[in-house]
């Protein structure tokens, strides 16, 4: 048997004003921000779902509670590299990652580059294998009324 798993990772979380907006381990301009226990970082809490799955970890929420006062605020960027620590703990390691955001507005292709350099560290593998796409709801429903943020993620990892 190959070492070889696939994992799919999602998140959602609400835009309002006066909250900041992180993604991808950038912080982004905005006038909406992401609301969440934690900083909010969709693309983040996706890729630690996708990666966890993929080691059968179970899921983000499983390993840092939304209810935790330890995790009140904190960076994802943190709970990612965590994440990396459980998979590394299982003998995996990670291939690459392909992501998309969804996101009406502001528009993350210029952010997309500093977003694949800091995933790249966190995950100890090239830029090359780290896919970032954005893409718009075209105006529909929550997304593209820019009152949610969603990503997806998924992730191949070796043993």
């Amino acid at each position: 048997m190959l070492g070889l798993r696939i994992g799919y990772g999602v998140d959602v979380h609400q835009l309002a004003e006066e909250y900041p907006l992180f993604i991808g381990g950038k912080k982004i301009e905005s006038d909406l921000g992401a609301v969440g226990h934690s900083d909010a970082d969709v693309l983040l809490h996706a890729i630690c779902d996708a990666l966890l799955g993929a080691a059968n970890l179970r899921d983000i929420g499983f390993h840092f509670s939304d209810t935790d006062p330890q995790y009140k605020g904190i960076d994802s960027k943190i709970l990612l590299g965590e994440v990396v620590k459980l998979i590394h703990g299982k003998g995996y390691k990670v291939i690459n990652i392909d992501c998309t955001v969804i996101l009406e507005k502001p528009k993350l292709n210029p952010y997309i580059p500093e977003m694949q350099e800091v995933i790249a560290r966190i995950l100890d593998v090239e830029i090359d294998a780290v896919s970032i796409k954005a893409t718009t709801h075209e105006k529909v429903d929550s997304f593209g009324e820019r009152r949610a943020v969603k990503a997806y993620a998924a992730c191949l990892i070796l043993k």
